[in-house]
């Protein structure tokens, strides 16, 4: 049998001081503990997404043009007819590491971390990617990587007016009728979290439109659960499937009883 020194010899990696190894029940009783502690941070993430849905908000005035598989697009056109826009800046072009192959390394992270945007979609939100790489190179990349989000050219000066302009980022703007608003801005490491559909909401004005926010009055808000379902089953309007509100309703009460 191989010993951990001989294993550190043999390997030229320095020893992993591990944990202490306790019984199933000291394990048991760690976890609960630390799960105080993780509640705590659920419950304060909740209440800076709150807060986050009351921030003010800033006129677009400006009239941007991309240009997309089918041609040119104003701001207004990424919003695909919902409220609700996200736009992530991913440095794909001349320039960057990688090109014409592959988009910024941290970038691409991004990208394989985006989940099914149907479930965006079905709370009045569209995520797209912009970058400056002409359309025939980003078509090719999303071929290569199996990415499917919509993703445009930027041609003007959007990425430097929305502080995306040397660095990755995630704008959220709002559209009421023609007027377009900027609600929200993350970069840096803010952008670790994005990916998920939660994540993605908890930055928008609307949020995730659930019933157990605190939202401001008059915000969109359904019965919890009861929107969710299989990416290909959405339709606009329609009402919650009789059998899963059955199911989500035992869920949830089963979940308040144990908290």
């Amino acid at each position: 049998m191989t010993t951990s020194a001989e294993s550190q010899r043999t390997t030229g990696q320095q020893a992993m001081k591990r944990p202490p190894i306790v019984s199933p029940q000291e394990w048991e009783a760690a976890r609960q503990a630390l799960l105080v502690k993780e509640k705590v941070q659920t419950r304060a993430r909740d209440a800076l997404a709150a807060e986050r849905r009351r921030m003010p908000w800033t006129v677009v005035e400006k009239d941007y043009v991309f240009e997309g598989p089918a041609g040119r697009l104003s701001l207004r056109d990424l919003f695909a007819g919902r409220r609700q826009l996200i736009v992530y800046r991913a440095f794909f072009e001349p320039g960057v590491f990688g090109w014409p192959d592959h988009a910024c390394r941290g970038c691409s992270m991004v990208a394989d971390q985006v989940a099914h945007l149907s479930h965006l979609n079905a709370r009045d939100t569209t995520l797209v990617f912009a970058s400056r790489a002409p359309q025939e190179e980003i078509a090719k990349l999303k071929a290569k990587m199996g990415w499917t989000m919509p993703w445009v050219t930027i041609t003007d000066s959007f990425d430097a007016d929305f502080g995306v302009g040397e660095w990755h980022g995630t704008n959220v703007f709002f559209r009421d009728r023609d007027r377009i608003f900027r609600t929200y801005f993350i970069n840096n490491r803010g952008d670790e979290q994005m990916g998920g559909t939660w994540n993605y909401l908890d930055i928008t004005p609307l949020g995730r439109q659930e019933v157990w926010e605190d939202s401001p009055e008059g915000y969109p808000q359904t019965p919890t659960y009861k929107w969710w379902n299989w990416h290909d089953s959405y339709v606009e309007g329609a009402a919650p499937d009789q059998r899963w509100v059955e199911v989500s309703d035992a869920g949830e009460a089963a979940f308040r009883n144990k908290s």
